[in-house]
């Protein structure tokens, strides 16, 4: 029983002494040049994310909405018809349902660029739903 004991603190003992010796080979210098690789990443991500364009739509494409990967809105279609003063709510229910569809659009699109960013890695808690709901426009 005693020998047991003693292996076994002499196992951990040498595997916490493997573990302190990679810890201390790590390279800082290699931590920075991933750190700029990383950082080239995103910035070419973020012009990826000015150039997506989607459109969301409601009522049978009655109303349109384009946004592109910013979340920033492009642009908003309304068919003539539709413009009528009595209808006034009904309008505003498409104008959100379109909002609602193009934001669904470009979560897609963005988790799309994020799997090539990635190489095609699974990204904990970026999918399905990246972005997340804090981003804006999203409450």
């Amino acid at each position: 029983m005693g020998r047991n004991r003693f292996s076994s603190i002499f196992l951990r003992l040498l595997a916490g002494r493997r573990l302190w010796s990679y810890v201390m080979n790590i390279n800082p210098f290699d931590i920075l040049k991933n750190a700029q690789k990383i950082q080239e990443q995103m910035t070419v991500f973020q012009e990826k994310l000015g150039a997506i364009t989607v459109t969301g739509s409601a009522g049978g494409g009655m109303v349109e909405i384009d946004l592109n990967g910013r979340i920033e809105m492009l642009a908003v279609r309304i068919a003539g018809e539709l413009i009528n003063p009595d209808e006034r709510e009904m309008l505003e229910d498409l104008i959100i349902a379109a909002f609602t569809n193009a934001m669904e659009k470009v979560r897609e699109a963005i988790n799309r660029e994020m799997g090539s960013l990635a190489g095609g890695m699974q990204m904990p808690g970026l999918s399905p739903g990246f972005p997340p709901s804090g981003f804006p426009g999203n409450g």
